[in-house]
């Protein structure tokens, strides 16, 4: 369940984005009598409005997850903040200037986000993330933390850059695909690879909890 709701926000996203593709009059048409006065112009294009509709999905899905965590006084960690500010800002830019290419910077601005969390809380202040994160269920030699945490911090830069290729490399269908599902995919293969490193270098006693998967990143 708790992973269907963080997933919730890119569900609805690739739902709408995928159904108003289809249906490019009706979508152009909704989003100008329902959303004109949000759009520089008041008329959405039929280019524009699966796009427009699918972004202002995101923005009202990812509103709700914090609005939901907090009505049931659970935290709200830093990821989803940094998510909720980056999609009301440059969600709106995107739907005002009718331009897609606000909501494309998000994924890697999440990306650099978290990247440079991971850094500046290992470089400057001596925590390691990465070890708040499985400290509890692993114990590892200090070094292996450090070099996980680099590994966060290499992967976070590495998959914003990736996301702003493809971005700008292929159609925009092709970047939601990717959002969607290469993205997930590379996010699950970094967890496993992770696991794998974990595991080969925990002491005897703790090789049960080589399997653990970590929680999301802060």
């Amino acid at each position: 369940m708790k992973l269907l709701f963080d997933f919730l926000p890119l569900i609805l996203f690739f739902a709408t984005f995928r159904y108003a593709e289809g249906h490019k009059d009706w979508a152009a048409a909704f989003a100008s009598e329902h959303f004109g006065a949000l759009v520089s112009g008041g008329t959405v294009g039929q280019a524009e409005a699966p796009v427009l509709l699918s972004t202002l999905m995101v923005i009202a899905a990812t509103l709700t997850q914090v609005a939901v965590l907090k009505l049931l006084r659970s935290k709200v960690d830093l990821r989803l903040w940094v998510s909720l500010g980056l999609v009301v800002v440059l969600g709106s830019l995107t739907v005002w200037f009718h331009n897609e290419t606000f909501i494309k910077w998000k994924p890697s601005g999440l990306y650099w986000s978290l990247g440079l969390a991971f850094w500046i809380s290992q470089t400057l202040f001596g925590k390691n993330l990465v070890q708040r994160l499985l400290g509890e269920q692993v114990q590892l030699p200090a070094p292996i933390w450090r070099r996980l945490n680099l590994a966060w911090v290499l992967f976070f830069a590495g998959m914003g850059l990736l996301n702003l290729w493809v971005a700008y490399h292929f159609e925009t269908r092709t970047w939601v695909d990717f959002k969607v599902f290469g993205a997930t995919g590379l996010m699950f293969s970094f967890f496993i690879a992770q696991g794998i490193y974990i595991s080969r270098h925990m002491p005897p006693e703790t090789e049960g909890a080589a399997s653990v998967k970590p929680r999301d990143p802060p």
